[in-house]
């Protein structure tokens, strides 16, 4: 049987083309204004000299075109290791998007259905159940069932009710630790389909397709692409495993003190070993497992943006990008913006209330990244750092702001 067109040949043909479409070196819009935009590297130095920040990268493609592209403050403070453009980051959350982008090639294909059931691959999550009773005593439960089961459309849009171990209700995160399934950040000495099996025989925290809730949703959908395909993900700079020749690249890790001063990460703190990038390991998390650089990133958001087509390769259909990123579930589910397949994805209300235009895809990573895409605009931005929490991390919106006032 041919071989699935996997998210690693995705990026295989994306690598083989950067050299010959996006560039890294700089070359100065006409549409931009340049003394406008230096804002960023100004508001940067200030929450750097503050103590507030360690370092970021922020990259600016407009039109096809890499027009700002830098490293500022440190990579790491102790070492006084100045932020390199190039640096690698823990991308976390961004992870989900590329695995969204795998599973919209498998449906393209025909292999799967946006509304077909998850327990036509994996039987466990047959008949699901929602939870009706805990008891914390023993992290306990009873169960009725589920108005219906969970589809594919229902894990790229967060709608499951699965949610999430560590971070999410504290019931479910009570359920999940009692059957150990893992978050997806750090390293993991474990199966994923085995653990997405257990996960499977859970209860749900609400029927499938009634709310949103953030959950482990995408790192079952990466399960079902390792099922489907037989193959996992790969990228020019984007691993889960980062080879030992590109280590010292990685970034290092900051959280906040009491006063909200920025410390290194320790390997214990909140149970993520910092170094898990480079751990050798084989449970690749779709929701959280991987790191990457601004510019790899970058290529992968353009080529949404060009309809799926990248140096005149078609990596995804023109029509399955238009609905992968078509507004999914009820006006105020999510507040001002909606959700689609893989990205929040700004309204034309929240255009009202901020810079990014309605219809721009967005959304942003554990440690500290974020990122975006306008399509009015013909805009990819994303801001690079590796700091949670981050008592100052309003530094995000200053920069869009000073990159939208700076577009002539």
């Amino acid at each position: 049987m041919k071989k699935l067109l996997s998210i690693f040949l995705v990026f295989s043909a994306l690598q083989t083309a950067i050299a010959q479409t996006l560039s890294p070196t700089i070359v100065k819009h006409r549409g931009i204004h340049y003394e406008r935009l230096a804002q960023i590297d100004a508001l940067l130095k200030q929450y750097e000299d503050k103590n507030w920040l360690a370092g970021a990268v922020v990259i600016i493609v407009k039109d096809n075109q890499v027009a700002y592209y830098k490293g500022s403050g440190y990579s790491n403070i102790a070492a006084k290791k100045p932020m390199q453009a190039d640096a690698i980051f823990r991308i976390a959350s961004q992870t989900k998007a590329i695995t969204s982008l795998g599973i919209m090639q498998l449906f393209e294909q025909g292999k799967l259905n946006l509304d077909q059931n998850i327990s036509d691959f994996i039987p466990e999550f047959k008949n699901p159940k929602l939870i009706k009773s805990f008891n914390p005593l023993d992290s306990g439960f009873t169960t009725a069932p589920a108005k219906r089961e969970i589809t594919i459309r229902d894990l790229l849009t967060h709608t499951s009710g699965i949610d999430y171990p560590d971070i999410g209700n504290d019931t479910m995160q009570a359920v999940y630790a009692k059957h150990t399934i893992p978050l997806g950040l750090g390293y993991i000495n474990a199966n994923l389909l085995s653990k997405m099996k257990t996960l499977g025989t859970l209860p749900l925290l609400h029927n499938p397709g009634e709310r949103f809730t953030y959950g482990l949703n995408t790192d079952l959908l990466g399960c079902l692409i390792e099922i489907i395909s037989g193959e996992s993900l790969g990228m020019k700079d984007t691993y889960f495993n980062v080879p030992a020749t590109k280590a010292a690249r990685l970034t290092t890790v900051y959280t906040e003190d009491k006063d909200q001063k920025i410390i290194e990460w320790s390997p214990t703190f909140r149970n993520i070993d910092p170094k898990y990038p480079l751990i050798p390991k084989s449970y690749f998390s779709g929701g959280a497992g991987l790191s990457s650089t601004a510019f790899d990133y970058a290529v992968f958001l353009q080529m949404l943006l060009n309809k799926g087509s990248y140096n005149g390769k078609q990596i995804l259909g023109r029509r399955t990008v238009e609905l992968m990123l078509s507004p999914q579930l009820a006006d105020n589910v999510f507040g001002d913006d909606n959700f689609c397949l893989g990205f929040a994805l700004a309204s034309k209300r929240s255009a009202n209330l901020k810079m990014l235009n309605a219809g721009s895809f967005a959304w942003g990573g554990y440690f500290g990244t974020t990122y975006w895409a306008d399509p009015k605009e013909k805009l990819v931005c994303l801001i690079m750092t590796q700091q949670t929490p981050n008592a100052h991390f309003d530094y995000t919106d200053k920069i869009t702001n000073i990159i939208y006032g700076s577009l002539k």
